[in-house]
């Protein structure tokens, strides 16, 4: 039997001598792409798209993106933070005709994004995170949701279900947009009990399953009897935890199913939303903006079910915190609150609305938080 060789998309482009073997297709349009009728969409992701988590949030989106008429979706998974997206991302452009990408992950934008977008002013690279400015190219746009809603929701939950009054947060990297959500799973519980405190352990990557494993320990042998996280994957803290006898609090997808009587409730993206309005905008011939946000009530995020070990006064709570949410202008960041280090980070009557963009600046940990940014 002939096997049939299929081309590594980060292969692609260096097994046809960079763009060279393009040139025909390319010389089609300014900048190199070369379009099919319709239009065609790219997807990368850091990790596996079933990681119970990050990637798998944002590729149920895509599958969404897949049913409208007339878009053809490509695809890739486990694509580091390196030239190697580089490389992916011009092989969507070049041979697949990709004139909308979604590079998903945190470290895809600088340098890797604001490298190629110059190259290729006619595709539109919309990223998940990134904070764009007017100095960015204007083919670039920066999209997130206000997700640590959702984990001040997941806190009240918390707050409710800990004996112990010890949370626990297994984080990846310190940059603000985790920090946010450590903070705002704290401040959550603290509506319920001001003495309950968050112990925080950074793995330093976004997806390392043995550290995520020992982290999950350490903080169920100090006594944390409720965790979270912000990894790409939450699989392996959400069973480590419960085969520790942890409540759960899930991030970025539903984890209920890995242990459904532990799942307290979880702060899930919504992408398929964000992702069918963009392309929507795009097939109409609008651009999409530069900065796009949105919460619960815009529809970008959404929580999981209440599991069946919430009980009625938590739940009672968590649905009235819910419905002011969504009315708009509640605030998580609000004073008098200090970082754990004894500074001021908001004074007496002062708050940070979730819409603030200085929160996507953040770079402290409130008080009541045990661990280090650094």
């Amino acid at each position: 039997m002939t096997k049939i060789w299929t081309p590594n998309r980060r292969q692609f482009l260096k097994n046809t001598a960079g763009v060279a073997g393009l040139a025909a297709a390319s010389s089609l349009l300014p900048g190199g792409v070369a379009r099919a009728a319709g239009l065609t969409v790219g997807f990368i992701y850091v990790g596996p798209k079933d990681d119970y988590g990050y990637n798998q949030s944002h590729a149920e989106g895509a599958a969404v993106v897949k049913k409208i008429p007339g878009v053809k979706v490509v695809e890739e998974e486990r694509v580091p933070e390196t030239v190697d997206v580089q490389k992916t991302m011009e092989s969507m452009i070049n041979f697949d005709g990709a004139t909308l990408l979604f590079p998903t992950s945190f470290g895809y934008f600088d340098p890797h994004i604001l490298a190629l977008a110059p190259k290729y002013k006619d595709v539109r690279f919309e990223h998940c995170g990134g904070l764009w400015t007017e100095k960015n190219p204007k083919n670039v746009g920066s999209y997130f949701g206000y997700i640590g809603m959702g984990q001040y929701l997941n806190g009240i939950a918390a707050g409710h279900a800990t004996k112990t009054k010890k949370i626990g947060f297994v984080a990846a990297k310190p940059i603000p947009q985790v920090l946010l959500n450590i903070n705002s799973f704290l401040l959550g519980a603290r509506s319920v009990d001001p003495t309950i405190t968050c112990q925080v352990i950074f793995t330093g990557e976004w997806s390392l399953a043995v550290k995520e494993a020992e982290a999950t320990n350490a903080l169920a042998d100090q006594g944390v009897d409720v965790i979270t996280c912000h990894v790409d994957g939450p699989k392996v803290v959400m069973e480590t935890g419960a085969g520790r006898g942890m409540y759960l609090c899930g991030y970025h997808a539903n984890q209920s199913k890995l242990a459904p009587e532990k799942y307290l409730t979880g702060a899930e993206w919504n992408w398929g939303k964000v992702y069918t309005d963009m392309v929507n905008a795009t097939l109409k011939g609008e651009t999409i903006p530069n900065f796009v946000r949105g919460g619960l009530s815009e529809g970008f995020i959404k929580m999981s079910p209440l599991g069946p070990a919430v009980s009625e006064a938590a739940r009672k709570q968590f649905e009235s915190t819910q419905a002011t949410i969504l009315k708009g202008g509640f605030s998580v960041i609000k004073g008098p609150l200090k970082d754990n280090k004894g500074n001021v980070v908001a004074k007496d009557g002062e708050a940070f609305a979730e819409t603030d963009v200085k929160l996507e600046s953040m770079n402290y940990l409130v008080e009541g938080v045990i661990g280090s940014t650094s």
